[in-house]
């Protein structure tokens, strides 16, 4: 069953004139972070390059790289630490498609999938490290406490997503707690480094709760893609969120909503894991019926406006214009 409200609400926004600002400063980025992985140990260098240089938006870099536009600053700090940011989340991907027993992302093959789960834990943990010692190398306690905090609250997040699963009275609430931990603090640390290495203490705030707005609406439309997405241009598989029993905003609002039937079916698929040829189709059915995915959306749009307003005090120009295409990108993008 296909579903439009995603790919046809709205044209897709572009990061262009994002990528065309911060181009010299990511490519930077990634050389640092293909220099880190060099290693001795071959796996660590097939498994870490596999996951490097396997594409993505690098979207969380880029949020430092272009928050220290934004902040006028002139020196070189941004790239090691927006290579730092990017180690985290990279780590937390090799550890999550171990614990979610992923075989797809970005349309290529897991790592987990290609070299096993010892190894893909493993290599994570040498990610990590690789963060740790930029930080460190950076020689900014501050910087090294923001991303430091932001890791400790990550992991926290995924073991209250693990308490979640199979509930779908989960609130949302917690909810809205489970992925202001796992997804919205790393965006929120991204960001306001941007204004630490630049000096601005005043700024420090106003780009932290820019990061957390957007990172909150950027979790949203992916919960809203693994149900509505076209597979192939998602690049991972659909449907893994309902296989796996993950409790997503839809799921919440189409519990909420249901009649007594329809929540036994939820209990059935999401909670037993029973499930059964059919069943995905009838979950996109009942979302659709209760008006689940544009719900969603919609709290997604009004994160995006919040983000939008984070960014008031700052004056115009082409930095703050690529930061609000990114808003824009977060609710229309469609992989």
């Amino acid at each position: 069953m296909n579903q439009p409200a995603v790919s046809e609400k709205v044209k897709t926004a572009s990061l262009d004139a994002l990528y065309a600002l911060i181009h010299n400063d990511l490519k930077k980025v990634d050389a640092l972070i293909l220099d880190r992985v060099k290693s001795e140990i071959p796996l660590i260098h097939d498994i870490a390059r596999h996951i490097v240089a396997s594409g993505g938006k690098r979207i969380r870099p880029a949020l430092t790289l272009i928050s220290a536009q934004l902040c006028e600053y002139q020196g070189q700090r941004h790239i090691a630490l927006a290579a730092a940011v990017e180690f985290i989340h990279t780590a937390t991907l090799l550890h999550d498609d171990v614990v979610d027993e992923s075989k797809l992302r970005r349309g290529l093959a897991t790592a987990n999938e290609l070299f096993g789960n010892k190894a893909s834990v493993l290599v994570g943990d040498f990610l990590l490290s690789q963060a740790f010692q930029i930080m460190v190398g950076d020689g900014s306690l501050k910087a090294l406490k923001i991303l430091s905090d932001a890791s400790a609250v990550i992991s926290k997040g995924e073991v209250m997503q693990l308490m979640t699963e199979g509930q779908p009275e989960t609130t949302i609430e917690n909810y809205l707690q489970v992925i202001s931990s796992k997804t919205a603090v790393l965006f929120a640390a991204a960001c306001e480094l941007g204004a630490v290495i630049s000096g601005h203490d005043t700024l420090e705030e106003d780009l932290r709760e820019f990061g957390i707005y957007i990172g909150i609406a950027f979790q949203l439309v992916d919960d809203v893609l693994d149900y509505a997405a076209d597979e192939k241009v998602l690049g991972k598989s659909v449907g893994d969120d309902f296989h796996e029993g993950k409790i997503t905003l839809p799921v919440i609002l189409a519990y909420n909503a249901g009649t007594r039937e329809e929540k036994a079916f939820w209990a059935r698929t999401l909670s037993e894991l029973e499930q059964k040829p059919g069943d995905f189709e009838e979950a996109l059915a009942l979302m659709q019926k209760h008006g689940a995915i544009a719900q969603t959306i919609t709290m997604a749009e009004r994160y995006c406006s919040k983000a939008r307003q984070c960014l008031s005090a700052f004056p115009p120009g082409k930095a703050k214009s690529a930061m609000l295409d990114i808003a824009d990108f977060c609710t229309s993008r469609v992989y």
